[in-house]
């Protein structure tokens, strides 16, 4: 979640050990396979709020010896990032601590430029497009992957989790983000003025007993931290009564047989012209 002070945007949905387990779980192979065909060794990207570099370090390997730089505006993540890079003798990867909206880099000077689940939280969309837009050589590539919260589910018992979700859509929307980024991606792209725009939907699943166990103390740990019960409960979003029902709710969940879950997301592919 995003908090605007002005015209910039700060995250404060937190770094806690549970979601940074969620960040651990993704990869390039994961959660960038509809970018990975497009690269090729040489070639120059960029990763614009690439976090702890999870996804990060598969997208410099695809392209070595080219160049790979990512940038994020949390200092602990991008020491992360840095610290994985070069555990993994990613020799090519550099990270940067800055804003995705105002980029320390030249026109024109990268082949690809990528991010997943930043413009979900980042308030000026366009902004951010047309940093990455100003960045890109003409002909160059565009890769968003985003999450829309209306499609995520959970089964069984989604017609009491319903509220949980419209709460953290509420959370989202209220501190500058966009909760439906992913199925509004092609329109924000194409109002970027990106030529060869294409649009797909794809899902990450919690669909075993280990998986459903880690989602729903993900849940638990993240969404229904004390810090964001708070936040919720004083803008008028939630009851504490609530909080407590879908807690409940949720360790029901997960000792149901046959549980399963699901974030949504849309990813969308553009061209500089």
């Amino acid at each position: 979640m995003t908090e605007q002070t002005g015209a910039e945007s700060t995250y404060t949905m937190g770094y806690g050990d549970e979601f940074l387990q969620l960040l651990d779980r993704r990869s390039a192979q994961t959660h960038a396979a509809g970018l990975l065909p497009h690269l090729r060794p040489g070639l120059r990207v960029l990763d614009f709020g690439c976090g702890p570099g999870t996804i990060s370090l598969g997208l410099a390997k695809a392209v070595e010896p080219g160049e790979f730089h990512g940038i994020d505006m949390e200092e602990s993540q991008i020491a992360i990032a840095r610290a994985a890079a070069e555990a993994g003798g990613h020799a090519n990867a550099t990270f940067h601590v800055g804003d995705v909206t105002d980029t320390p880099f030249e026109d024109g000077y990268f082949d690809v430029a990528f991010c997943h689940t930043v413009l979900t939280h980042v308030p000026d969309t366009a902004a951010a497009l047309n940093e990455a837009k100003r960045v890109l050589k003409p002909g160059g590539l565009i890769f968003s992957r985003e999450l829309t919260v209306s499609s995520s589910f959970i089964e069984p018992g989604e017609d009491k989790m319903r509220s949980a979700w419209n709460t953290f859509a509420k959370l989202l929307a209220g501190n500058g983000g966009h909760p439906e980024m992913g199925k509004e991606l092609r329109s924000h792209f194409l109002a970027a003025g990106l030529a060869d725009v294409r649009g797909i939907a794809s899902f990450d699943s919690f669909g075993t007993t280990e998986e459903a166990g880690f989602f729903c103390q993900f849940v638990l740990d993240w969404f229904i931290a004390p810090e964001i019960v708070e936040v919720a409960v004083k803008h008028g979003l939630a009851t504490r009564a609530q909080f407590d029902q879908w807690r409940d709710d949720l360790e029901e969940w997960r000792q149901t047989p046959g549980c399963f879950a699901a974030l949504a997301f849309g990813e969308c592919t553009g061209t500089k012209v």
